[in-house]
């Protein structure tokens, strides 16, 4: 059987994701980095999983997502209990991997239509 992929020609998506880069489309991000599927922001606040805080999280909010991917590296380290609690108050899910994973993730969610939110976090 043969595969085709379809995608939205203004649709972000993921190429590449490591500890150290994402590769979005053609733009290759050293810091870290929110993506939604119609924009990437470059340099968010955050560069490890301690330093989320309300400003990070108000950057996340703002784009009204369904589900947040957190990659956090080059392994899932879950955020703090009071980070989780501001996502699941509001009914969001908030899933932490490792940043490859949350590459991965995010494409597949961004092509089934879904409003994900992909933060990849980078020491850089």
């Amino acid at each position: 059987m043969q595969l085709t992929e379809h995608r939205h020609e203004q649709q972000m998506f993921v190429r590449k994701a490591d500890a150290t880069q994402v590769v979005v489309i053609d733009r290759v991000f050293t810091t870290s980095v929110l993506l939604d599927t119609v924009d990437a922001q470059a340099n968010f606040p955050a560069r490890l999983v301690g330093e989320l805080d309300t400003v990070a999280i108000a950057l996340i909010l703002a784009r009204k997502p369904e589900v947040v991917l957190l990659g956090t590296g080059a392994r899932a380290t879950f955020p703090p209990q009071a980070v989780l609690g501001e996502f699941l108050r509001r009914g969001i899910g908030l899933e932490t991997m490792d940043n490859a994973a949350a590459a991965r993730t995010f494409n597949v969610l961004a092509g089934e239509g879904r409003k994900v939110v992909a933060v990849f976090l980078l020491p850089a």
